[in-house]
């Protein structure tokens, strides 16, 4: 029986995760499932998981949480303190699916328990990789990748002398403007971006999957999680989303891990991790797949890739600030303000203020990445002001 905590229980890895830990009660018992505001969603979670804690990072939404959880043992409570004391307790294994910077403090402490950490939350390794990693190796925390591409690479490398290894891939799908000219990228509407063609995800990665953004943070995620150097790394367009990463060996042989494009597979394997076990995971049928293409992603059209790249190889705290002005960005889109190139052009605009302003310097610690956040959102969201008032 392993003790698990999920952090963000109410989004789309979140919602997940559940249908794998309800599927195997025997197997896994839940002490604490969290969310930001979803009081209804998370006690539905905390029902379903018949989970020990339940905690809504949004006091204010506490009340309802409690009244929605009247009759059962769990136990509410709520606030960014309770939350983060909560994830800090000790279990198996912390899921970690909250979105955003939000989850950077909830996954530390987390980790300075010595949690295992099912790792779904990009912004530890984006916005603090280096301070993160370094934190899970001080407090001897085993960090097992959520992410498709990055749980391929995980699996592709176990038992592998990464010296025997030349350089890693990880697939794109291309999202729903795959094959889009400028000119119909320019008047994209929200509703078309949040048309991903192979996967059902929330609102934010969607939009990151239509600018290929979340390609490029995919990168700076590989590069903490396994040490790998950025040119040693890249991105291949490929549309069945079957083929989730590959590794080329210095002898010319290329490995990959395939599978159906289903969360659920990778969650099962961290939660599981290192044994394997048969899940409700959907399973891939290559015959009815029956062609897997593959091409390069075009900068020139998705230059969000682009600037994930350059914000790599500058290291730093340049990947804070990208990721921080890509929140604001893509929260404008989806709101109505900026058009769909405005997303890349803003995130471009704030790294370069950032840069002459002299912020791009290496967090040495997880307060240091999230005062850096903020100040980057701050600047992001000035200069949105201005890009709005230009446009008016």
């Amino acid at each position: 029986m392993r003790r698990v905590s999920l952090l963000g229980a109410t989004g789309s890895v979140g919602t997940s995760a559940a249908e794998v830990l309800a599927a195997d009660p025997g197997r896994f018992a839940v002490h604490l499932v969290t969310a930001r505001n979803d009081a209804a969603g998370l006690a539905a979670a905390a029902r379903r998981l018949r989970a020990e804690r339940a905690v809504i990072a949004d006091p204010a939404a506490l009340p309802a949480l409690r009244e929605a959880l009247a009759g059962t043992s769990t136990e509410a409570a709520g606030g960014p303190d309770a939350l983060e004391e909560a994830a800090g307790e000790r279990v198996d294994i912390v899921l970690s699916a909250i979105v955003g910077a939000a989850g950077l403090r909830p996954t530390a402490a987390a980790v300075r328990a010595g949690n295992a950490i099912a790792l779904a939350n990009k912004e530890c390794l984006v916005c603090a990789g280096s301070a993160f990693m370094a934190l899970a190796r001080r407090h001897g925390a085993t960090v097992l990748p959520v992410d498709s591409e990055h749980n391929a690479l995980f699996q592709l490398l176990e038992g592998r002398d990464p010296a025997d290894i030349a350089s890693f891939t990880i697939t794109a799908s291309g999202g729903p403007f795959r094959g889009w000219d400028a000119g119909r990228l320019a008047a994209a509407t929200p509703a078309e971006a949040l048309a991903h063609p192979t996967w059902s995800m929330g609102p934010k990665i969607s939009i990151d999957s239509a600018t290929l953004m979340n390609k490029g943070l995919e990168l700076i995620e590989a590069h903490h999680l396994f040490a790998i150097p950025p040119e040693r790394l890249d991105v291949i367009v490929h549309p069945q989303s079957v083929v989730h990463g590959l590794v080329t060996f210095r002898d010319g042989s290329v490995h990959a891990e395939i599978g159906a494009p289903d969360m659920k597979r990778p969650i099962a394997f961290c939660l599981y991790w290192p044994q394997r076990a048969r899940t409700t995971a959907s399973r891939l049928d290559l015959v009815k797949v029956g062609r897997l293409a593959f091409e390069d992603p075009d900068e020139g059209r998705f230059p969000a890739l682009r600037l994930a790249r350059e914000a790599l190889r500058t290291g730093q705290g340049a990947p804070t600030v990208l990721n921080a002005a890509n929140e604001i960005a893509v929260a404008s889109f989806l709101a109505g303000g900026i058009g769909f190139p405005g997303i890349a052009e803003l995130v471009e605009r704030t790294l370069a203020d950032a840069d002459r302003s002299g912020l791009l310097v290496d967090p040495g610690s997880i307060d240091d990445a999230i005062a850096l956040d903020r100040e980057a959102r701050e600047r992001a969201e000035r200069t949105l002001d201005k890009v709005l008032a230009v446009a008016s």
